[in-house]
């Protein structure tokens, strides 16, 4: 509370000015919910399917946000976020195995590494 002034000798309440303070907070700041991240996930590398568990996570954070409920939409979009990002993790590490597997078959190393057999006289 604002601390109290006492009023001064003579003054009455009604010869002082009236006037009413408001305080108007913002509302919190609605969280994310990671939906076209979802998406692409989804749509581009839903590896064991977490792309679509995050892509259902962020429906339900973005039904939450939409309640109202903003600690219930922060935990959906963190579920999908993390989810989105062990996908993404996932993808890049396939897509480098596969990288370097063509570049070793490419160069050559590992065609040679076990020669086939020879058949005959040598």
């Amino acid at each position: 509370l604002p601390p109290y002034e006492v009023l001064p000798a003579g003054v009455s309440m009604e010869e002082l000015p009236r006037s009413t303070t408001v305080l108007l907070e913002e509302p919190p700041r609605p969280p994310r919910d990671h939906l076209v991240w979802s998406l692409f996930t989804t749509l581009y590398g839903n590896v064991c399917c977490l792309g679509l568990l995050a892509f259902v996570f962020s429906v339900k954070s973005r039904d939450r946000k939409v309640l109202g409920d903003y600690s219930g939409a922060l935990s959906y979009s963190s579920t999908a976020k993390y989810l989105n990002i062990t996908a993404l993790v996932i993808n890049i590490t396939i897509v480098l195995i596969v990288v370097l597997i063509v570049v070793l078959i490419v160069t050559g190393v590992i065609g040679h590494m076990n020669p086939p057999p020879h058949y005959g006289p040598t």
